[in-house]
């Protein structure tokens, strides 16, 4: 008798043992789940469900038959399982249905919510989807390879908005704003010249970068045939392709197929893909997926306990956190099996801590050591993640195969993006040049360089030149050419069309790596509206009648691009060889920069290279280097044979750029 009541107090002691709910003082407290099965686990016989929520009393799991409506199938009470995750395996064959997670806090019913690592969901993100992934593989996935790439300094990025590359009428897409219509081939403006991705594959870069194609809230995919826009910077969904890019968003399945079609397409035309990634902050907070799964633990706080936001956007992230880093690092590897990417650009990236970073360097190159991670080196507000710990550009040199953004090169060359009717370099404004040359050897350690005389930065902050971003513009501001005409307002367009090329011209002739602006090859206008986040179309689309208007410009930077390419002067590897074969010269101006690459630098077969830079708004006459110079360009076209040889004394016209050669 004895021994059966021990037993049954035992039995009792060991069931409360399990259900007991865990009290955590803190949050740092939580138990981190190392395993790799977060989400579901699909079979034609079970599917299982893994939540972690370690503080939770209670979860339920919730099976529906649609992705929404009024189609509750099941609703089932998941078991607490090991380091505060919640499992429940459901018999039957799953595909095609969706589910959601109710979570009991504090005996209290938080909102149901998608799986945070959901990789399907059904429309507008309200419910993941449970789908066979190896089902929405295109034909030939399998067989799929990236394009050849050497070094980061071989990359040449060019950043896009799906919609944005064919939704105007012009650009003669039968799937204007769709995955679909980025990748259809043969369309042409109405004066018959490429558009699309014939267009990109045209002008020659290497790369393109999506902005945000993750599932995004802005967008009512029941309303599509409403007017609607956004960049998608608003978080919904990380491990999902956005619904309204495809053609039918109602079936999870559709968006993540037309993806990788997208992907395996550009591959097939010797193209990249990165995409822009935004784990810093969530479109929602108190709403949010995360803060309804797991309150608090994936968010910074503030002193007073609420959510700090260093992202300006209501919240930002605690990716110092374990199982934020995991979830970080798990997602951009997921990305990268699951859809072929080659690389991410990661928003607000200062918002991040080191460590975290460099484990995601390490975790993609891990996979392709020519994946290429690169973000912005700045927050939008303070933080309390103390500032050597974040990811910003000054901490660039601490960082590991991670590139940062140029703004001292950027507004260094078109003046501050705060202060609209500021120039710069390229318009005459003084004081600038050894801004300009600090972005020429991107930002690295060069003897030649004043550093206290750089615009933001003080010293180098580049280890070596893969990890500079070169740009002049991008989706964030104004467009080059509206700022220029802002700042500018007096000058004629034919001076206005030469300042835009000396600044692309220095881009894409700097170390490091240059990235451009979909539609600056044709003078991309937003007709003067700088934070275009949501405006219309009317605004954010690429009008391809200006490629034929600016199709002399078009030419020009497509030549530079080939350039670039065919000289790898221009993209040295390392900050060591941009020390021993990068030389300034000591020509007098105000904005007149000169400096010659020297000594077959990176194996080029031109022994110099000399660029002349006049950002003058005079005639610039000099006296040339010693040698048999050769002009290869002269600010309207470029041709590696030489335009003409070139006298002891040359003039360089204003608000232009010259490169010579010397074999």
């Amino acid at each position: 008798m004895y021994s059966k009541t021990f037993l049954l107090i035992g039995i009792l002691l060991i069931m409360f043992s399990c259900e007991k709910q865990p009290h955590y003082e803190h949050l740092t407290d939580y138990p981190v789940y190392e395993g790799s099965d977060l989400g579901f686990t699909y079979t034609e016989s079970a599917t299982h469900f893994r939540l972690w929520s370690p503080a939770a009393k209670e979860v339920r799991l919730k099976i529906y038959s649609s992705g929404n409506g009024d189609n509750l199938e099941a609703t089932y009470a998941m078991k607490r399982a090991e380091k505060g995750t919640w499992t429940f395996s459901v018999s039957g064959n799953l595909k095609g249905k969706y589910y959601t997670y109710q979570v009991n806090q504090e005996g209290q019913w938080m909102q149901e919510k998608p799986d945070l690592y959901a990789v399907a969901v059904g429309v507008n993100g309200r419910r993941s989807m449970i789908v066979d992934l190896d089902e929405t593989d295109p034909e030939g996935w399998d067989l799929d390879k990236r394009p050849a790439l050497n070094n980061y300094t071989d990359i040449i990025i060019y950043e896009l908005h799906i919609r944005d590359m064919t939704i105007h009428p012009s650009s003669g897409s039968g799937r204007p704003g769709k995955y679909a219509g980025l990748i259809e081939t043969g369309t042409r403006s109405p004066q018959g010249l490429t558009t699309g991705l014939d267009h990109i594959k045209e002008l020659g870069v290497t790369h393109v970068h999506l902005l945000p194609t993750f599932d995004h809230r802005s967008i009512d995919e029941t309303r599509l045939n409403e007017p609607q826009y956004n960049w998608g910077y608003d978080p919904l969904n990380y491990n999902v392709p956005e619904g309204s890019f495809s053609s039918d968003p109602y079936d999870g399945a559709v968006r993540i197929k037309e993806f990788k079609e997208m992907v395996q397409a550009f591959h097939q035309n010797g193209i990249r893909v990165i995409l822009d990634v935004v784990y810093n902050h969530t479109g929602e907070t108190e709403d949010s997926n995360f803060n309804q799964l797991v309150p608090r633990y994936y968010y910074r706080q503030n002193e007073e306990g609420g959510f700090s936001d260093a992202s300006a956007c209501g919240n930002e992230t605690a990716s110092e956190r374990a199982m934020m880093r995991k979830y970080i690092i798990e997602s951009v590897q997921y990305w990268v099996k699951e859809y072929h990417l080659d690389g991410f650009r990661f928003d607000l990236m200062g918002i991040h801590d080191i460590e975290t970073m460099n484990a995601v360097s390490e975790a993609v190159r891990a996979i392709d050591p020519s994946l290429f991670v690169y973000g912005e080196g700045w927050t939008a507000g303070a933080s309390p993640l103390p500032q050597d710990q974040q990811a910003i550009k000054a901490n660039t040199y601490k960082l590991n195969h991670v590139a940062a953004f140029s703004d001292d090169l950027r507004d260094g060359l078109k003046g501050s993006v705060f202060e609209h009717e500021e120039g710069g370099f390229v318009s005459q404004r003084a004081g600038l040049k050894e801004s300009i040359k600090f972005g020429i050897v991107a930002s690295t350690q060069h003897p030649q360089i004043d550093y206290s005389q750089v615009n933001y930065s003080k010293a180098p902050w580049a280890a070596e030149p893969g990890q500079t971003i070169s740009y002049v513009s991008c989706h964030d501001n104004h467009t080059l050419w509206d700022k220029l005409e802002i700042s500018n307002p007096t000058a004629s367009e034919e001076e206005r069309i030469k300042m835009h090329k000396l600044a692309e011209t220095i881009v894409l002739t700097s170390q490091g790596v240059p990235f451009l602006h979909a539609g600056m090859e044709f003078l991309r206008t937003k007709q003067g509206v700088e934070n275009s986040y949501n405006s219309p179309d009317s605004i954010n689309q690429l009008d391809w009648r200006r490629k034929e208007k600016y199709k002399e410009v078009f030419k020009y930077y497509k030549q530079l691009i080939a350039l670039r390419k065919n000289h790898p002067a221009f993209r040295m590897t390392s900050t060591a060889q941009i020390q021993a074969h990068l030389e300034f010269l000591p020509y007098e101006g105000e904005n007149f920069l000169a400096y010659q690459l020297k000594n077959n630098a990176n194996g080029d077969n031109w022994h110099t290279i000399l660029v002349l830079l006049n950002g003058s708004g005079l005639n610039k006459t000099i006296e040339l280097p010693d040698g048999e110079w050769t002009l290869v360009a002269d600010g309207n076209q470029v041709n590696e044979q030489g335009l003409k040889s070139s006298s002891r004394v040359m003039t360089i016209p204003a608000s232009t750029a010259f490169i010579l050669k010397k074999d």
